[in-house]
Order: C-alpha cells, then sequence, then structure tokens
C-alpha cells in the first residue's frame, strides 16, 4: 500500500484491511504526489523498508502518520521493547552504546591478559580494567581506601582552615560547593580564563529541595546519607545528625543557585573579575590561598556565573560552622567514591540512584568497569576502538555530509525572508568559520599517572588527580580549537559556541544512524538530522549570540534580533503545553535551544539528502513509502525511546532536550515538507493552523 493518508475518510479498520492489497492498487486509492524535483529519467524501483535500512516492526501502521508521527514511526518498537532492569531509559541511542560497549569490553578484556610492561601506556587499560574487575580484592579491603579520603576533611578546623581543605578535596576531583575549571573568555576567545561555577547539591536539581511533592525523596536522601556514612565508620546517632546538617546545607546551597533555565543564558554566567574582585568582602573565605594551594596559575581574568549564590555562599561560610562544612564535605567525599568501595557500598549508592530513576537492577560488573575505565582512560580506549569501528571510507562519508548540511544552512540563510542583509552576512560569516571535527581527534591524550593492577581506588584516584591539574593548567594559555569534550567512542554530538565548532565522534557515526554505504534518505533523515542539530546550536537562543570567532558579541540588527525572540516565544509557548506526564508540563524556556536545534536539523538534513539526490537516476519506494517519507521514519525511528516514570519526572526538571515523542511531532508538525511528504490535511494534529518557525 502506498502510504500517503490523504484520504482520511478512511478509517483505521479500513487502512487495516487494505494493507494487502498490491502497491499498484493502493496507489489508485491514494495518488502520490510527483516530486517535481526529480529528474525527468529518474527510474522507480521497489524494495523494502529493510533494504533501505528502516525497520518496518518498529512501526504501527495502524495510525496515520498525520495524527500522531512517533506513534506511527516507534509505536511497534515502543509496544514490542521492555527497558532493560538495569536502564532508567532505552532507546534507539542505548542499542548503538550497547553494540560499542561490547566493543569496548572486547578490547579491555583482551587487554587486562597482558599488563607486564608497566611503561606501556596501552597496557594501562589492561591494568585499570583488571583492577576494577578483581571484586575480591575490593570486598577485603572494605572501606579501607575510604580513610586517606577523608584525612583530606579530618582537621578542618583543627589544624586546616576551610581554604585548606576544599583545595585538598579538589585537587582528587570532588568539586564542591563550586568548581573551577578553564573556559575561553567570552569576550576574547584566544585564551583561557578561570570559570568558578556553583554546585554541591546531592540531589538532581535545586529545585527537588523545595517541591512538597518532592518530600519523600529528601527524607529517603537523609537515610541515605546516615546509611551509607554508618557504613564509612560513623555511629549511628552521629551519621544521623550529620544527614540533617548536610540537607539543611544543601537546602541553603540550593535555595542561592540560580536555576538551569537561568544558566543557559550566556550574559548571565559571564561575570568578570579581577582576584582582587572576587575577594572583596569575602572576610571567611580567602580565594588567594585558596587558589595557590590548588595549583591553579594565574589568570587575567575569573569569571563567575552565578554572583548571587557566591555572595551567599560566602555568608554561609560565616553562619555555618566548619564542622558542618566538615560533615557536608566528608559526605561528598564519600558519596563520590562510594561506587569504587567494597559491594555494601556500591548496593547502597545504587539503593539511592533507584529512588531516583527507577532502576531495578545493577548493571553487570563489567560494564560498570568498562564505564570507569573508559571516564578515566578515554582517549587510549578511543585508539583500539577507532581501528575496528570506524572506516577511512565512513570518515569520508561523514565529511562529506556535513558539508552538504551546511550548504543547506547557507541556502536557508539566503532565502530568509524576515532577516536584513546586514544580519544574513553575519550569520554567513559565522558559518564559514565554523570547524568540524569528525571521528576522532587529531592529536591523542597522554596519561602520565601510574596505574596498577590491584588498586582500582587509587587508579581513579591517580585519573582524577591528573585530570584536575591537567585542567588548571590550560588556565592562562591560548585556547585549542581542535580540543575534544567527548572520547570518540561516544554515542553523541555536540557543538560549542566558544570555539563554533561542531563535534560528531565515531560512536555515533555507527548503524542504524549512520553507514557510508546505506540509502541517502535514511542516513540523512537520522544522523543527517543530528547534523543539521548540532549546527543550528550555532544560531538557536544561546549560540547565537556568539560570533564567528566565538566571541560573545550582538552581530544581530535590533529588528532582526527582536524578530527571532518572537518566533522563538513561539516555540516556548508550543512545547509548554505538552505533557511529559499528566499534570508534568515540559519547561519551554529551558528546552527552546534544543527545539530550535531540533526544527533547524530536520529542515537542514532534508534540504541536504534532496541536493544529494537531486541527479540521481534511480529513486526507491520502499514498501509504498517515498524516499521523503523514508527520510522521515528514519528521524522518527532515531528517536524511539522509553521511560521508567521516576525518570521522565527528573528530567523534566534538570534535562533541556524535550521527551523524545515532542522531539519528533512537535518539531515535525511545524514542517511544510512533513505535512507535504505525507499529503496531511490542514488541521490534523501533524498539520495545525499555527505553527513555529525560526530557521
Amino acid at each position: 500500500m502506498h502510504r500517503h493518508y490523504r484520504c482520511r475518510s478512511m478509517n483505521n479498520k479500513m487502512m487495516l484491511s487494505l494493507l494487502s492489497l498490491s502497491l499498484a492498487a493502493a496507489t489508485m486509492s491514494c495518488k502520490p504526489k510527483v516530486d517535481s524535483s526529480e529528474p525527468e529519467a529518474a527510474k522507480k524501483i521497489t524494495t523494502t523498508l529493510a533494504e533501505v535500512g528502516l525497520d518496518k516492526s518498529a512501526m504501527n501502521l495502524s495510525v496515520s502518520p498525520c495524527d500522531d508521527f512517533y506513534d506511527f514511526a516507534c509505536g511497534g518498537w515502543l509496544e514490542s521493547t521492555p527497558i532493560p532492569e538495569d536502564k532508567s531509559r532505552y532507546g534507539r541511542f542505548t542499542e548503538i552504546f550497547e553494540r560499542n560497549e561490547d566493543k569496548l569490553h572486547a578490547i579491555l578484556e583482551g587487554s587486562s591478559k597482558n599488563i607486564s610492561d608497566t611503561s606501556s601506556e596501552p597496557q594501562k587499560l589492561g591494568r585499570f580494567y583488571k583492577s576494577c574487575m578483581n571484586e575480591d580484592h575490593i570486598e577485603t579491603l572494605g572501606n579501607q581506601p575510604l580513610q586517606s579520603l577523608l584525612a583530606l576533611t579530618n582537621e578542618l578546623g583543627k589544624t586546616q582552615s576551610i581554604e585548606q581543605t576544599l583545595a585538598a578535596v579538589h585537587k582528587v576531583g570532588v568539586m564542591v560547593p563550586f568548581s573551577v575549571s578553564p573556559v575561553p573568555d567570552f569576550k576574547d576567545v584566544t585564551s583561557m580564563i578561570m570559570a568558578i561555577d556553583q554546585g554541591g547539591l546531592g540531589l538532581p536539581d535545586k529545585d527537588y529541595y523545595s517541591s512538597s511533592e518532592k518530600a519523600p525523596l529528601r527524607e529517603s536522601y537523609k537515610k541515605h546519607i546516615s546509611a551509607m556514612m554508618t557504613l564509612a565508620g560513623k555511629s549511628t546517632v552521629s551519621a544521623a545528625e550529620m544527614a540533617d546538617t548536610v540537607l539543611r546545607l544543601e537546602t541553603k546551597l540550593a535555595n542561592a543557585s540560580k536555576s538551569r533555565t537561568e544558566l543557559r543564558d550566556p550574559t548571565g554566567v559571564y561575570n568578570p573579575m579581577t582576584k582582587a574582585e572576587l575577594n572583596a568582602g569575602n572576610t571567611n573565605f580567602n580565594w588567594n590561598t585558596y587558589l595557590d594551594l590548588l595549583g591553579a596559575p594565574e589568570s587575567k581574568k575569573i569569571t563567575i556565573d552565578a554572583p548571587s549564590f557566591f555572595k551567599d555562599l560566602a555568608g554561609l561560610m560565616t553562619k555555618n560552622s566548619l564542622n558542618e562544612w566538615k560533615q557536608y564535605l566528608e559526605w561528598h567525599v564519600v558519596k563520590t567514591f562510594a561506587p569504587m568501595l567494597s559491594k555494601n557500598f556500591v548496593k547502597l549508592h545504587f539503593d539511592f540512584k533507584k529512588e531516583l530513576s527507577g532502576i531495578s537492577d545493577i548493571p553487570k560488573r563489567w560494564k560498570r568497569c568498562v564505564a570507569s575505565t573508559e571516564a578515566s582512560l578515554g582517549e587510549l580506549l578511543a585508539q583500539p576502538f577507532i581501528e575496528k569501528m570506524f572506516s577511512g571510507d565512513a570518515k569520508i562519508a561523514a565529511d562529506e555530509m556535513v558539508a552538504e548540511v551546511s550548504n543547506a544552512f547557507k541556502s536557508l540563510v539566503n532565502k530568509l525572508k524576515w532577516m536584513s542583509p546586514g544580519t544574513k552576512t553575519k550569520a554567513l560569516d559565522k558559518l564559514s568559520k565554523m570547524e568540524y571535527l569528525v571521528g576522532y581527534p587529531d592529536v591523542w591524550k597522554k596519561y602520565d599517572f601510574e596505574v596498577q593492577a590491584n588498586d582500582y581506588v587509587g587508579n581513579v584516584l591517580g585519573s582524577w588527580t591528573y585530570e584536575t591539574k591537567r585542567e588548571l593548567n590550560k588556565i592562562g594559555k591560548p585556547v585549542d580549537r581542535s580540543l575534544w569534550y567527548m572520547t570518540p567512542q561516544t554515542v553523541n554530538a555536540y557543538y560549542h559556541p566558544l570555539h563554533n565548532h561542531m563535534v560528531f565522534p565515531a560512536g555515533i557515526l555507527q548503524s542504524p544512524f549512520f553507514n557510508a554505504k546505506a540509502h541517502i534518505p535514511v542516513n540523512l533523515g537520522a544522523i543527517g538530522m543530528v547534523v543539521g542539530h548540532e549546527l543550528t546550536h550555532g544560531f538557536d537562543d544561546k549560540g547565537s549570540q556568539f560570533d564567528g570567532a566565538g566571541n560573545l558579541s550582538n552581530w544581530w540588527a535590533e529588528s532582526d534580533r527582536t524578530e527571532f525572540e518572537k518566533r522563538g516565544q513561539c516555540m516556548v509557548d508550543q512545547f509548554a503545553k505538552y505533557e511529559s506526564l499528566p499534570g508534568h508540563h515540559l519547561n519551554g524556556e529551558l528546552t527552546l535551544g534544543e527545539n530550535i536545534a531540533d526544527s533547524g536539523g530536520v529542515k537542514l538534513a532534508f534540504k541536504a539528502y534532496k541536493a544529494m539526490t537531486q541527479k540521481a537516476d534511480v529513486k526507491k519506494v520502499a514498501d509504498g513509502f517515498t524516499e521523503d517519507q523514508q527520510f522521515f521514519i528514519s528521524t522518527g525511528q532515531a528517536w524511539c525511546n522509553k521511560y521508567r516514570e521516576k525518570e521522565a519526572k527528573k528530567r523534566v526538571l534538570t534535562d533541556s532536550h524535550s521527551p523524545p515523542r515532542f522531539r519528533v511531532n512537535g518539531t515535525l508538525s511545524n514542517l511544510p515538507e512533513f505535512k507535504e511528504a505525507f499529503e496531511c490535511p490542514a488541521g490534523a494534529p501533524m498539520a495545525p493552523a499555527q505553527t513555529c518557525e525560526i530557521w
């Protein structure tokens, strides 16, 4: 059946009865539109969805694509796919992750059998992984590895100042109640300056400390702290008192913190000052002393993301005793290292994670050890992964696709009716300066710290200490635009506004998202959409505030910016109407940047697919679906995903991405290309009268 679904007087039962009809008969009842952009000589051949790289079993063909495209594309998958007991969510991204994980597992199992050469950097992989897998040895140690870590906080208020203690715990990677890191200067991205950012919460978001709905979870958190600290050696009474202290102090930090929506504002999080200005008014905390002890290089500027938070923090350091701060820091040390300790610590840590996300089973030991090895030796592990999983042909094909998506944006900007010529010129200048990092970095990181085969906590500690020092040493240095913030095996991608570059790791450039030999509409509907998404981030509500060099700079004509924000508000209002769960509406402002990127991403990918197939002499019709329809089915199936209820509730508060159903339906319902592909009548759910469009 040729599924254009224009004949909407046909009910679902009648549609089902016609599914067995031949292609020719079905086409007579619902004739496809002729694509005038196809060359006259283009030959149509029939094939199957499986042959072009789509999953017919994932679909729900009883639903009209014009009513609920997400269910149409993913309904079969949603019905037949359970969430694994060790996961809070599961989707197409997870399927790729698990295949990559299996490859990494095989690499590490092989590496762990050859660890005799302690001077060999590749053999560090085997030693690290083996130390994590050695459960018997970890069990014999009990809470012993914690003792040296807790010694970092034991002397606070006795022989150590708050500055000394914070510097000590920050050096080993426990960055609370604030963090210090390098960042390109927002107004001069040629140099790295110091950024000091708010933090220090044990619960996922500041709202968890005030919401009445989260009151039971706060009680669970206190019990969790108490149980964990008892296991660490505290008496039952002192552990319970400590839990009260920690929750009380974290609540004050939460009240002082900016919201996630506020943290999306580049102008609000860039507050440059000198060290003297940072110190001003801080009678109870000496930043000079702390930064010297931390070993942070001099920075010509220091930027803080939340001035009000640090003002309140200074007050808390005066009002709250050093003993209270000691208990708070002890808890965060234990919380951070608990997953690396004996089974009783691991179980307690997991039990509270279960409270947050609804996971039933802890992931298998080897999975946790693969993740831990990757976190500590990521680019070392990437090298054998790349050899096995990312060929030269794949990189060439990916580069070509990225270039075509970029050309599509150039064409789109030139045709915009609402943007003035001057702003268009600057937008295109930014596009021309955007860089694309595909597959893996040109230069691999070094990991110059010792790794022992029988000291898991020591290896993690060595890794975090080394990484903290490496990061701090970037302060005051020139910016390196080739820097990667993800490992090449990661199933993700990103755009960095201060570097004005997009990064597409080899980990996501895998089937079914990407195959160098796959059908172009299917490739572009999946990974092409991801490429367009990241490119559009350079021009979303946040990225559009940075110029081609990466500087925070207003390159917009005032009237154009006003129109851009008006169009953005349309999208804020649209997505705020959606409910992730009954009574849990999306935050249209928090998700705005991702919604803009999704909308632009699909549009750019569609244009790129059209350009890449313009001269094709063959058009494939797969199980009755045209190439345009295949493109959108590929987009929809890329987001087939399920969440546990607790995880879904958490993400409404914390995730800047909309849930997958609305990333698909909300985005595609705004696109004329989608309505045309499926011939949706005006007023259908996927063809509403009012739509939102920016790019």
